[in-house]
């Protein structure tokens, strides 16, 4: 029986998200004032950073399973940033501290910036609705 490749791995997946991170952070780079355009695109930075995390974490699980525990390690080490920025950008979010957002862009770019985006290929659709979507997770006010 031969190989089982998955064509849609975790890696694959994970390219793709960094490329659509790589092409919003220019995006709202490029925005002279945050409207509800940029607040969905950092909502959407949000979703594809935990989908990033979560990917990792899978992938460390499977090397976990062949008993590569440093290799795991070494994983969730080298890719810990995506939870972090997810979660920083999240807290942006929910405390509508949009001042605090080119800091956080700034910290996100090197992640990305080997990525040349000569050409946009994500489309608007792809963010629209994300800031309502987001804003649903958050808890309520005590």
């Amino acid at each position: 029986m031969g190989r089982v490749i998955n064509p849609d791995s975790n890696g694959k997946q994970r390219n793709q998200l960094l490329r659509t991170i790589a092409e919003v952070l220019r995006r709202l780079g490029q925005k002279p004032e945050m409207d509800d355009e940029g607040k969905d695109m950092v909502a959407l930075l949000v979703f594809s950073l935990r989908e990033i995390d979560q990917g990792i974490e899978e992938s460390a699980q499977a090397w976990e399973k062949r008993d590569y525990w440093m290799k795991a390690d070494e994983l969730r080490q080298r890719w810990s940033w995506a939870g972090r920025m997810a979660d920083q950008l999240q807290a942006v979010v929910f405390r509508d501290a949009w001042a605090e957002l080119p800091p956080l862009m700034i910290k996100l770019f090197p992640y990305v910036s080997d990525i040349n985006v000569s050409k946009m290929t994500r489309k608007e659709d792809l963010w629209m609705g994300a800031y309502t979507r987001l804003i649903r997770e958050k808890p309520p006010a005590n």
